[in-house]
């Protein structure tokens, strides 16, 4: 490899004012009111940058960047490029990484993730913070590891997914998903995982109204559901749950092992009781038109 250029301490305002660059290693940069100022640019060292206006990476390639700064307006901030990696820095932009590939994000804010990291491929996160709807949605081959993430409908659509020590304040979380194992984590949110395929939660503890409906295949090990209610409707379940799910909802088969159930619902009309095994010493009621002790 080349030996990298060094720029420190510059300001730009020109739009496109470093396009198609490449080998450079740039400190204190400023990125002021030009548009795309690193369109097209390859083999980057940017350290404390800061990124003032929109599109400043886009079609970029090898790209290493910490201690800086997206702004507000650096909206849509990086996009279709490919092996990059952020380290300590805060994106304060919405909008931000969309179809670009292998992504590494360690200590990192979002403070505005909407609509961010869509459509990405081999992403991965360490102790990143986000605030904001639509993360990840339609991105497949993650691997994450502490992130704290408050917004509804993270994931949607994405693929082959590992999280793990996280917590997630997410309405509609890991809708539409494939292939997903969420390990030691928190999640508060209505409508946990619907129209998803092969999703597993182990050592997870969750929050969730009507959540756990309309998935094929999910495992569930060591989990407990706190307030959760009408769970595993439509559902082809393998649960072991620690402690009391307070109701259960038409599952359509597999095991589910609880401490207690506050309220088991089955409609035989609806679906066949005899496909589903319930493991569970309390149940406070039941309700359906079948004979229990038959069953």
């Amino acid at each position: 490899m080349s030996e990298k250029t060094v720029i420190r301490q510059k300001r730009f305002d020109d739009e496109r004012s470093l396009f198609g660059q490449q080998d450079l290693f740039l400190e204190n940069v400023i990125f002021e009111k030009g548009e795309s100022p690193l369109k097209e640019a390859k083999n980057l060292t940017i350290v404390q940058g800061e990124f003032k206006y929109k599109y400043p990476l886009w079609y970029a390639e090898n790209v290493d960047v910490k201690d800086s700064i997206w702004f507000e307006m650096a909206r849509s901030g990086v996009w279709y490029t490919d092996h990059i990696r952020v380290e300590n820095s805060t994106i304060v932009a919405p909008k931000n990484f969309r179809r670009c590939r292998d992504i590494t994000l360690r200590n990192v804010t979002f403070t505005d993730a909407q609509e961010t990291l869509w459509s990405c491929r081999d992403i991965n996160m360490e102790q990143v913070t986000a605030k904001g709807p639509y993360f990840a949605m339609n991105s497949e081959d993650l691997v994450i590891d502490g992130l704290t993430l408050d917004g509804n409908y993270p994931f949607d659509g994405a693929r082959n997914i590992t999280i793990k020590n996280s917590r997630l304040i997410s309405k509609d979380a890991f809708w539409n998903t494939e292939n997903v194992l969420v390990e030691n984590c928190y999640i508060y949110g209505e409508y946990l995982g619907w129209n998803s395929k092969n999703l597993t939660f182990r050592n997870c503890t969750i929050e969730s109204t009507q959540g756990l409906c309309y998935i094929q295949n999910l495992k569930m090990e060591n989990c407990r559901l706190v307030n959760t209610q009408l769970a595993f409707e439509y559902c082809d379940v393998d649960a072991q749950i620690t402690g009391k799910v307070d109701s259960v909802l038409n599952p359509t088969s597999g095991r589910i092992q609880a401490d207690a159930i506050g309220e088991l619902i089955i409609s035989p009309d609806l679906i066949d009781p005899s496909k589903t095994k319930i493991i569970c010493s309390s149940i406070d009621e039941k309700r359906s038109e079948i004979n229990w002790d038959e069953i």
